[in-house]
């Protein structure tokens, strides 16, 4: 085992152990890939807030306004796989931040709320760069079970067992949806951010969150499957936020 990746696996570690009712939610073939939990069900040790989240019946929740929800243990490693479970609340909003600046895997009730209309923005895209190839959500108040998995420039959101995103961004084709990233502050080439849960005000609930580094060796090949259709309406109001974005740039240069 490389040192970074041990010392990763040492930081996660002593995190959940802090607490003497540490109940892992892996699973042997978990253990096999080398899977870390980093909630233990019972305390947010190694996690950083300003009180506004708390441990209800095992599970995270956002209880009042106060921020994000940060990991401290350690920062996301280049390449990984991260696996946990999400419940919103009716019309919420959340997200989970693995990159630094905008990159954030949607958490969202597709039929309550707005974003829920334009798939680039909806429940497990890359949001605002990259839709999902379907709504996989499952009804309001009801579990899903999300993965993000990336490994070189390839970047794939699960949702309830299936794909939802799978691009390689550096494939041309994708360059647009790259350029919408940027726009809103993104940079696919970023690394080392520390997880986050975002406050978006409303209540939504995690768990099981788990995580693990993916060796130099593990192959992960991109089907760069085709994502949702953009609605004419959804795609105007994009194009009217970048050029909100890029006058005050404009401007600057006069």
């Amino acid at each position: 085992m490389k040192l970074h990746s041990l010392s990763f696996a040492l930081a996660v570690f002593a995190s959940v152990c802090q607490s003497a009712s540490a109940q892992s939610p892996l699973s042997e073939q978990e253990r096999t890939l080398g899977f870390m939990p980093i909630f233990n069900g019972s305390g947010l040790e190694m996690w950083s807030q300003k009180g506004n989240w708390v441990v209800e019946d095992g599970a995270i929740c956002r209880r009042e306004k106060g921020g994000s929800l940060v990991f401290k243990g350690q920062p996301v490693p280049n390449d990984f796989e991260l696996r946990f479970e999400w419940k919103i609340s009716n019309k919420g909003n959340s997200g989970v931040y693995y990159r630094p600046g905008q990159y954030e895997y949607q958490i969202l009730d597709n039929a309550g709320h707005p974003d829920g209309k334009n798939p680039r923005t909806s429940a497990a895209s890359l949001y605002f760069c990259m839709p999902p190839a379907k709504d996989l959500t499952r009804p309001v108040g009801e579990w899903n079970e999300a993965r993000i998995v990336c490994k070189g420039t390839v970047i794939q959101h699960w949702l309830n067992g299936e794909k939802a995103v799978d691009f390689d961004y550096a494939d041309q084709r994708w360059e647009k949806e790259v350029e919408l990233l940027r726009v809103r502050g993104g940079d696919v080439h970023s690394r080392g951010a520390f997880l986050q849960f975002q406050d978006h005000g409303d209540a939504v609930w995690y768990r099981a969150v788990r995580i693990r580094e993916i060796p130099a060796q593990e192959q992960l090949v991109s089907e760069n499957i085709k994502p949702a259709p953009v609605p004419e309406e959804m795609l105007e109001k994009e194009r009217k936020f970048i050029e909100s974005k890029r006058q005050p740039a404009q401007n600057i240069q006069k």
